[in-house]
C-alpha cells in the first residue's frame, strides 16, 4: 500500500500507469538475447526521413538554448498544411500531451468522460486523473458504436473521445456516420477527434476531421508525428481547433513542451511526402502478409486500416506473448484493454513480418 495514497488527488488511486511497449534494449538485457525485434509499438519500421537526420544534425550547435515555446515555424507550416490560421493549432510533446491537456481544461470532479470500450488508454487515464467520472460505451464488434455512445451523453457529458482509426482494434468510423454523429451532439460537448494513424488510411468514405473545424467549434482533432513520420522518440503532436479551445489548451500547456530537436525534425518531416509515400506503400504491403500469413495459420484478426494488426488467439494469448519474447519478438499484449486472448503486431518490414509469423508456427505448434 502506497504511504501517501490518502493525500493523493481524488482518481488516483484507482488509476494504473499506462504500459509500454517493452524496449528491445530490456528484452535483450533479461534474456542475453539479440537481433530481436520489436512489433508492439506501431512505430515506422523505415526509421526517420533522411532529410529530418540532416535537420535534426545541422539543430544540435543550439542545444543550450531554449526552444521556441511559441513554435513559431513548425505552427506556421502546420497551418498551411491544414489550410487554416496558426491560432488553431496547439503543439505537444505527443499528441499524448494535447490530450492530456483537454482533460485539464474540460473535465473536473463530477464532470462526464465518454469514450468507446477499447479505446486508446490515455482517454480514461487523462480523465481519472482530474477526477472525472468515466463513462464507457459498449463496442460493437470491437469498433465504435456512435449509437451507443450518443445514448450515453447526459448533461454532465463534458468530453467524448474518438479515435478514428482506433487503436488498439483498428476499426474506424466512416465520414457521414460520424458527421452525423457529431452534429447531434450538444454543442458545449467537446469532442476529440484523434487520427493519430490517419495517414496509413486508404478507404474512400475516411473521414479527414479537419476538414470540419469551421463547422463544429466544439471540435478538437488531434495528429501525431510518432507514427507514419517516424518521429515517436522526439514526441511531437499537435492539436487542431476553435481559437478560443487553442487558447485554453495553450493556457495549461507546460512551458516549452516541445523541444527545439521535435519542432526542427516535424518541419523536415513536412517536407518530405515521398517518405510518408513509402511508408504507407510498405505499410500495405506488410498488412497484407501478415493477414496473408494469420490465415495460413488459422488465425482470426480484427480487420485493420492502421499499422497493425490485433489477432484472436482464442484463449488467453498471455502464454504466447512471454513465448514469443522468448524467440526475440517483442508484441503487444492486450490483457490492459479487456482483451487478454488479443496479441497486437505491428507491420514490420518483409523480413520482420517473416520472422514473426514463423515464431507464431512455432508457438502454436509446440
Amino acid at each position: 500500500m502506497n504511504a501517501f495514497i490518502d493525500i493523493a488527488a481524488p482518481g488516483i488511486s484507482e488509476l494504473k500507469p499506462y504500459t509500454p511497449g517493452k524496449p528491445i534494449s530490456e528484452l535483450e538485457r533479461e534474456l542475453g538475447i539479440s537481433q530481436s525485434i520489436k512489433l508492439a509499438s506501431n512505430e515506422n519500421p523505415l526509421g526517420t526521413s533522411p532529410k529530418v537526420s540532416e535537420a535534426i544534425q545541422s539543430a544540435i550547435p543550439e542545444l543550450a538554448r531554449y526552444p521556441d515555446g511559441g513554435g513559431f515555424e513548425l505552427r506556421q507550416a502546420l497551418a498551411e498544411k491544414h489550410r487554416i490560421d496558426p491560432a488553431c493549432i496547439t503543439l505537444g510533446n505527443g499528441s499524448n500531451d494535447v490530450l492530456d491537456m483537454v482533460a485539464r481544461v474540460f473535465l473536473a470532479p463530477g464532470g462526464e468522460s465518454l469514450f468507446s470500450q477499447y479505446a486508446f488508454a490515455v482517454y480514461p487515464i487523462s480523465s481519472q486523473a482530474v477526477g472525472a467520472n468515466l463513462v464507457i460505451a459498449p463496442a460493437k464488434e470491437f469498433a465504435h458504436d456512435l449509437q451507443a455512445m450518443r445514448e450515453r451523453v447526459t448533461a454532465k457529458t463534458r468530453v467524448v473521445w474518438i479515435a478514428n482509426p482506433n487503436n488498439p482494434t483498428g476499426t474506424w468510423v466512416g465520414k457521414e456516420a460520424l458527421y452525423t454523429f457529431i452534429n447531434d451532439l450538444p454543442a458545449q460537448v467537446i469532442v476529440v477527434l484523434d487520427e493519430a494513424y490517419t495517414e496509413y488510411v486508404d478507404q474512400n468514405d475516411y473521414p479527414d476531421g479537419s476538414q470540419w473545424l469551421s463547422e463544429f467549434p466544439n471540435l478538437i482533432v488531434t495528429r501525431t508525428f510518432s507514427k507514419a513520420y517516424g518521429l515517436a522518440s522526439l514526441r511531437m503532436g499537435y492539436a487542431l481547433s476553435h481559437p478560443d479551445i487553442a487558447d485554453l489548451l495553450n493556457r495549461v500547456r507546460q512551458p516549452f513542451n516541445v523541444n527545439t530537436l521535435a519542432q526542427v525534425g516535424a518541419l523536415a518531416a513536412l517536407q518530405d511526402p515521398s517518405f510518408i509515400e513509402r511508408s504507407v506503400e510498405v505499410n500495405r504491403v506488410g498488412m497484407a502478409q501478415l493477414m496473408a500469413g494469420m490465415e495460413k495459420l488459422g488465425l482470426n484478426y480484427i480487420p485493420s486500416v492502421g499499422n497493425f494488426l490485433t489477432v484472436d488467439f482464442a484463449r488467453n494469448a498471455g502464454p504466447i506473448d512471454q513465448t514469443l519474447l522468448q524467440l526475440g519478438c517483442i508484441t503487444r499484449p492486450l490483457a490492459n484493454y479487456a482483451m487478454p486472448n488479443h496479441l497486437r503486431f505491428t507491420i514490420g518490414l518483409e523480413a520482420e513480418n517473416t520472422r514473426l509469423l514463423e515464431s507464431l508456427q512455432k508457438v502454436l505448434v509446440e
